[in-house]
């Protein structure tokens, strides 16, 4: 049996770290409503900023399909931004995100596709940095912005966008998937994989061309006139051409948002965890401290009986 400095040393080695797991938890937890806020408020904005979008987006005509997004199966390049956290103590966030991660790009390496990484997160950068895959390294800081007063997040989120943009504009890219943790609730952070739509295609031509042509939202009547589903000002080209630059850029941001969010709950509820482990080793460690003195009393007792019967 351990001595009762031995005990005595490790109480208050869990109490120390008991302190720590405690404030870390505070720290998240006032973190997490601050973000939580933010983020339900910027996607209420998204939300009606893609209605708007869909309302210019021109509709299904016959003998053509139409998609939302590009797909995995009709993009034979693609590029992958995998976005985890900066820094650790916050559960299985980063593992969780690192194995689909590699999931998807051994998937996508079967299947013959070329895949440029954009991680976004030192966690996630750290373990892509060790593969051989084409990476895009110069926005992996970008988590460390999101949610900081004095960093302009936005801005960064921007760049991004524009720098993928320009990669698909060159023929370098044909889609975008991002892998995040969307924020479901305070015990449930989903992986999410969702496509950003660079090329403002909604309409899919049968010979998978990838070019957009702003015209298309006008459609034709019975006599073949060019009649707009909506009446604009400017016209859908001009409207669609302004709004979608700035919807990417919102739907990055808010992406970004949701994945920091998912990341305070998820340490908030590690810290928690720990927190409770700690209280649960203290009540065990004070339990065995006390049998150990309550021992040694009884020892001492008896040696000084033996002690006076021997007399």
């Amino acid at each position: 049996m351990a001595s009762l400095k031995e005990i005595k040393g490790r109480i208050l080695s869990v109490q120390t770290t008991q302190k720590t797991t405690s404030a870390m938890r505070m720290v998240a937890s006032a973190k997490l409503h601050r973000t939580q806020t933010l983020t339900q408020t910027f996607l209420e904005y998204v939300d009606e900023m893609q209605k708007i979008v869909d309302c210019l987006q021109p509709s299904k005509a016959d003998g053509e399909e139409c998609h939302d997004m590009p797909c995995a199966e009709r993009c034979k390049r693609i590029a992958l931004v995998s976005i985890s956290s900066s820094s650790g103590l916050c559960g299985a966030f980063n593992s969780n995100i690192v194995k689909e991660t590699f999931r998807k790009l051994e998937e996508y390496k079967q299947q013959g596709k070329e895949v440029l990484v954009v991680p976004i997160g030192k966690k996630i950068a750290h373990e892509i940095h060790k593969t051989d895959y084409n990476v895009l390294l110069d926005y992996y800081l970008l988590t460390d912005y999101v949610g900081n007063p004095k960093a302009d997040a936005f801005s960064h989120a921007a760049f991004l966008v524009e720098h993928l943009i320009h990669l698909y504009a060159e023929g370098k890219i044909d889609g975008v998937e991002i892998l995040y943790h969307h924020f479901k609730n305070m015990g449930a952070q989903i992986i999410t994989s969702e496509w950003l739509d660079l090329g403002n295609d909604c309409l899919r031509k049968k010979d998978d061309s990838f070019a957009f042509n702003p015209d298309e939202s006008i459609q034709k009547d019975e006599n073949q006139k060019d009649v707009s589903l909506y009446l604009t000002e400017p016209g859908p080209s001009e409207l669609m051409a302004d709004l979608h630059p700035k919807m990417l850029n919102s739907k990055m941001y808010g992406i970004l948002l949701d994945s920091v969010t998912s990341e305070h709950a998820a340490r908030m509820l590690a810290m928690q965890t720990a927190d409770d482990n700690a209280k649960e080793l203290l009540q065990e460690l004070t339990l065995l401290y006390n049998k150990s003195r309550q021992q040694a009393i009884t020892n001492e007792l008896i040696d000084i009986m033996g002690g006076k019967t021997a007399d």
